[in-house]
């Protein structure tokens, strides 16, 4: 006997406990277990920020009006140097340029009101993008993607605020500790690259950092930066070129 699961198709996607709970509630449940990792990276900041010999309250200047993850950690050796401001500017365009591609599937238009869509552009994170574009369109909510985003920022905040509080017990000889968010993106490269089929971005990649290292190791990071994505912006124009040819 086969049975149509055409009328059980709705009832699996829509979970009846979302009608009575709050949206706030949702986003909080939402984002907790991503928050529960973003504590510690920002106690890694916090610590930094007081290492580097700038006062704790920078850290929550850096994280309430950069929040920007791995930029974060690379301005407070910018800061702490005294880097010009068009450095700084260049290495943020370059850092984020990820979210240019972000905005054009982030489903902005669910977000209703000027503020709130203002404070979604800005609190556009990896892990934000990640639970809006993949969670249940049905339950992620307008306002929900912003809750998410809200506890996400105050997670940050908050990690960052107690890294600085307790540095002050925390030995100046501790080293590493700006290595946290390095170590987070090299484990979410290595699943990056299982996810794909081939080894031509990685490659692009490692190619451009070994390159930038040996023309200016002291401006590695933008140099890097620039060479990697304008590489991609060909490969992308190539490939679509061959696209037609082979079918």
């Amino acid at each position: 006997m086969v049975i149509d699961p055409a009328p059980f198709a709705a009832t699996a996607v829509v979970d009846p406990d979302h009608r009575h709970t709050p949206e706030w509630r949702r986003a909080l449940q939402a984002s907790l277990p991503v928050g529960i990792g973003l504590i510690p990276l920002g106690i890694a900041l916090g610590v930094l920020v007081v290492q580097q010999g700038l006062n704790p309250w920078w850290a929550m200047v850096f994280t309430s009006l950069i929040y920007a993850g791995s930029l974060e950690f690379i301005a407070v050796g910018m800061v702490a140097t005294l880097t010009p401001l068009p450095y700084i500017a260049l290495t943020a365009l370059l850092v984020n340029f990820r979210h240019v591609f972000y905005a054009l599937s982030f489903p902005l238009d669910r977000v209703k009101g000027r503020l709130a869509r203002f404070y979604s552009m800005f609190a556009l994170t990896d892990e934000a993008y990640a639970m809006s574009v993949t969670g249940d369109r049905r339950s992620m909510t307008g306002r929900v993607m912003v809750y998410s985003q809200l506890y996400l920022h105050a997670y940050w905040i908050g990690g960052a605020i107690l890294g600085a509080t307790a540095a002050q017990w925390i030995p100046e000889n501790i080293v590493g500790l700006d290595f946290a968010l390095t170590a987070l993106f090299v484990v979410l490269s290595i699943e990056a690259i299982r996810a794909q089929s081939g080894f031509a971005v990685p490659t692009i990649a490692v190619a451009c950092a070994l390159t930038a290292r040996l023309v200016d190791a002291e401006h590695m990071l933008p140099i890097a930066m620039g060479a990697f994505v304008s590489l991609l912006v060909v490969r992308y124009f190539v490939t679509r070129r061959k696209v037609p040819a082979d079918a």
